[in-house]
């Protein structure tokens, strides 16, 4: 305990309980105990962020993987993640690593040395990814600013459970809010991920409202969340609140941890969501985990040329001339080394 950092985003109540502001859950810990997350932690009143500068994953990875298509496109991004959850999704992937407590033992790395290694393998951003980022707020915070100093671009990999003050306060050092919408559903928020919707619908409109890049994924689970009306009502309100240029990956889900029915998702249900969402006006629709898949390169709004093809996490420009469609002229929103 010794070397723990002493937690921002919380309060102190009665009798040496905390009430913690980082997500949504607005977790009230009394002494001795740990938030949702697992590694928030109360000490005689005082809140730590236990797993301050311990990673327990770390990569060099395509920025394509994250996904991201529409941010820095073709360059790589320094990937770390560390150990714990605010969700408890039935299908997560990374339960080896979320599922995880603060007891865990793991790797330590400063916030100084990360970005150094970010720099040393040319890599153009830094992601906090693999378990979620939201619980680690004061180590990106950290590396961020750093980051940032270094002209390296900022990723948060998220399920968007953060409350409005703790996005207000990493904005300052956060460029990329890559949000998993999971289902546009609170039943199946409550059942499957043990969270609620509404806030993470909030948190996607306040990163646009404050200026961040958005992209959206919605992991499309067999009988669950991949409705016609239920996938319309989503981009119906992705291109409302986030706007029609927002791209969103609509991801093949396949049975994972606690959930292992129903099987993979269909590639045609896959092929009918992305149809409905070019009908409904969504200009950037995308498919994952499908590869290859021409659904994953990214075609001119206007004229439907073949501007960014992908094969896997690798990117090939095509008809583009800085932003602009050579085609039409079109001018295609995404964010670059010059940003």
């Amino acid at each position: 305990m010794e070397d723990w950092h002493e937690a921002r985003q919380y309060r102190k109540g009665d009798d040496l309980e905390v009430v913690c502001s980082l997500c949504s859950h607005r977790c009230h810990i009394r002494d001795g105990k740990h938030g949702i997350c697992g590694v928030r932690v109360n000490r005689n009143g005082v809140l730590y962020a236990t797993t301050f500068g311990r990673v327990s994953a770390e990569a060099i990875d395509p920025i394509e993987k994250k996904p991201l298509y529409h941010f820095l496109p073709g360059t790589l991004s320094y990937s770390l993640g560390s150990v714990g959850c605010n969700f408890r999704c039935e299908h997560c992937q990374n339960w080896h690593i979320s599922r995880q407590g603060y007891e865990t033992i793991l790797a330590d790395l400063p916030p100084q040395e990360g970005v150094q290694r970010a720099r040393s393998a040319q890599c153009a951003s830094i992601s906090w990814t693999y378990n979620e980022p939201t619980i680690w707020h004061e180590y990106p915070l950290e590396m961020g600013l750093l980051a940032k100093q270094q002209g390296l671009g900022t990723v948060y990999v998220t399920n968007g459970y953060i409350t409005e003050e703790a996005l207000r306060e990493i904005r300052p050092v956060l460029d990329a809010f890559r949000v998993d919408i999971k289902a546009f559903s609170d039943a199946f928020y409550r059942k499957v991920c043990g969270a609620k919707l509404q806030p993470v619908l909030d948190a996607a409109a306040l990163a646009r409202e404050l200026g961040m890049h958005i992209e959206v994924v919605t992991l499309v689970i067999p009988g669950l969340n991949d409705s016609p009306d239920e996938t319309g009502a989503l981009i119906r309100w992705i291109i409302e609140y986030l706007g029609p240029d927002t791209p969103v990956h609509f991801t093949r889900y396949h049975p994972d941890y606690q959930m292992r029915e129903p099987g993979p998702t269909p590639l045609a249900v896959l092929e009918r969501i992305y149809r409905q969402a070019r009908e409904l006006g969504l200009h950037f629709p995308y498919l994952g985990n499908v590869f290859p898949h021409r659904f994953e390169n990214t075609y001119c709004p206007v004229c439907a040329a073949l501007l960014i093809e992908r094969q896997g996490f690798a990117s090939a420009f095509r008809n583009l001339s800085g932003k602009q469609c050579t085609q039409c002229g079109a001018v295609i929103p995404y964010v670059d080394r010059t940003a």
